[in-house]
């Protein structure tokens, strides 16, 4: 009967094997073809000025781990085994991922499909028919059994594909080819994380919700980040590269006059969670990129939140790079390439969020913008009131290329956003002439640290 969506991917798996961990897998220890240089790496902690996640105790991650809890993990049943417990594991470990490990095998290391997650009762052709906005109309979300057969079928994929870490953590990629796809990395109500020279290929979803109260035209929303922060502390986000993988949600068909969308954020930092910082990670080719926030109600997420970004490329990314609600995010360094739009393809919409209560103190960075893109887009107004820019450039790196995206903003939009510098930071290392920034990130992504 149904039609489950076809992605050119592999995944789910039964839910008898979704536990956090696997008896049938076993992660090998250390001893494992680590050289002594990538034990080395893998003990290094942040250093004591980096960022917001120095703050306090610091950022440790799974230094201090034993022999019996270092371990090498080649598939994705052996990284499960080796965080057996997920957030109830608070045992420092160093994980070691070697080569690609897709969450969508099995324990056997079958692939799998949309197919094997889709509930008996749901079929694509017969919810989109149910809830055409022609039928079903515009003022309230899709409710039902064809709703409840996809959720049902969303709680089968994310039981296989979304994983827990625990506090006292180190994940480190080995040599320049480790990779995670398919995945969610859930950091949640942790402690002392780090995550290191790692390649994201982000999980898709197969069971997108639509919603015609989304915007004047409905939207289809997915569930899945490549790494989302919810909850925690003292986090170091490091030398990581995250992208869609091979699928593009741009390159999706329409249905119900919108793009088909199977990707959520690449790096999200929500709920409450504080003192993060994210260095000379690569993030390309993706829609809605980086959420600091994630809601506008003052909540859990009041006086946290506090995120450091430097030294990251963000390329051909549409948005959110990043979209801060409350926090006081030190954005500095950082490389942007926002090339021209092909035909056919969604257009860049803006860099830098100003949400609710947002404290963006953003300096010396560096944007390579094809030519025609409105530079006003660059800051985008989300219920913001101001910001502080200082030392950007933009094309060139003479004094003629300095610009104010702000001012540019708010020459042609209101409400004006206001620069202004609210709060002042003091934990961070050398801020690099702007002019420098393209080289410094240049050591950015994976195959650097390792």
């Amino acid at each position: 009967m149904r039609r489950a969506v076809t992605l050119g991917i592999a995944l789910a798996l039964p839910l008898a094997l979704t536990a956090q961990g696997s008896a049938l897998a076993r992660p090998h220890h250390h001893h494992s073809g680590v050289s002594h240089k990538a034990e080395r790496v893998a003990r290094e902690v942040l250093g004591p000025n980096d960022g917001w996640a120095a703050l306090g105790t610091g950022t440790t991650g799974g230094s201090a781990a034993d022999d019996e809890h270092v371990h090498v993990v080649e598939n994705y049943a052996e990284l499960r085994a080796a965080l057996d417990g997920g957030r109830n594991n608070d045992t420092p470990k160093i994980i070691f991922l070697k080569g690609r490990i897709d969450a969508n095998t099995d324990a056997q290391g079958n692939r799998l499909t949309c197919d094997d997650y889709a509930d008996p009762e749901y079929d694509l052709d017969a919810y989109l028919a149910a809830y055409d906005p022609e039928v079903w109309g515009w003022d309230e979300e899709p409710s039902g059994p064809l709703e409840e057969a996809r959720e049902r079928s969303y709680r089968n994929q994310r039981d296989q594909i979304v994983f827990e870490v625990g506090s006292n953590t180190t994940l480190i990629g080995l040599g320049d080819d480790a990779a995670l796809v398919g995945a969610q990395m859930m950091v949640e109500s942790v402690d002392n994380v780090i995550i290191r020279n790692i390649s994201f290929e982000t999980a898709q979803d197969c069971f997108p919700q639509w919603d015609p109260t989304d915007g004047s035209a409905g939207n289809w929303n997915s569930e899945f980040d490549g790494v989302s922060v919810r909850r925690s502390t003292h986090v170091w986000i490091d030398h990581n590269e995250f992208s869609d993988g091979d699928v593009l949600d741009s390159e999706l068909p329409e249905y119900l006059g919108r793009e088909f969308q199977v990707h959520d954020g690449l790096l999200d930092i929500t709920h409450g969670s504080d003192l993060v910082t994210v260095s000379y990670n690569v993030l390309r080719d993706h829609d809605k990129t980086m959420l600091i926030g994630s809601t506008d109600s003052p909540t859990h997420d009041v006086g946290k939140l506090r995120v450091t970004l430097h030294h990251n490329r963000w390329e051909n990314v549409l948005q959110r790079a990043p979209r801060v609600r409350y926090g006081q995010v030190h954005i500095y360094n950082n490389h942007y390439v926002i090339p021209a739009t092909q035909e056919g393809e969604k257009t860049y919409q803006y860099s830098w969020g100003v949400g609710v209560e947002s404290q963006i103190h953003a300096e010396n960075n560096y944007f390579d913008i094809a030519p025609g893109t409105d530079r006003s887009q660059v800051v985008a107004h989300w219920k913001g009131v101001q910001m502080y820019e200082s030392g950007s450039y933009a094309n060139g790196r003479s004094r003629r290329h300095r610009i104010s995206f702000l001012e540019q903003y708010n020459a042609v939009h209101t409400p004006l956003i206001e620069n202004r510098a609210t709060w002042e930071p003091e934990l961070h290392n050398r801020i690099h002439p702007t002019q420098a920034v393209p080289a410094k990130v240049r050591k950015a992504g994976v195959g650097r640290v390792l």
